[in-house]
């Protein structure tokens, strides 16, 4: 699915560029060469961050065995 019809970004690729870049949404977009156009994906892009980010914290807390 895509997530920000601009620039061709699918959910799929903005998940992994937010889990690759810690910057904010616009540093995850230059990640992908890309830089927000209309602005209509934004709050989706930023829960899309905060979810893979959330699962990035997660894991580093669950310990291996």
């Amino acid at each position: 699915m895509y997530t920000c019809i601009c620039n061709a970004i699918r959910e799929k690729d903005l998940r992994e560029a937010a889990r690759s870049c810690s910057g904010d949404v616009d540093a995850v977009y230059a990640s992908l060469g890309k830089t927000p156009q209309c602005g209509s994906c934004l709050d989706e892009a930023m829960l899309i961050l905060i979810e893979e980010r959330a699962a990035i914290r997660k894991t580093k807390l669950i310990p291996t065995r």
